[in-house]
């Protein structure tokens, strides 16, 4: 499952082997996207990028 945050172009990705899944990352630093295997196995992975999503791509503080 991608849950896509905002366009634009991926500088890097960083991955959470233990979670699995990985955020691409914007040239400014802030996240571009979530890529999230199993992600039925993983509902608070999906509930962190929506949460995300709804604050417009920001950061979770």
């Amino acid at each position: 499952m991608y849950v896509t945050l905002r366009e634009g172009r991926v500088a890097h990705t960083i991955t959470h082997d233990e979670r699995d899944f990985a955020i691409d990352m914007g040239e400014d630093g802030e996240p571009m996207g979530y890529d999230i295997q199993f992600a039925s196995r993983h509902p608070d992975v999906i509930a962190e990028a929506l949460r995300l999503l709804q604050q417009g791509g920001r950061r979770a503080a």
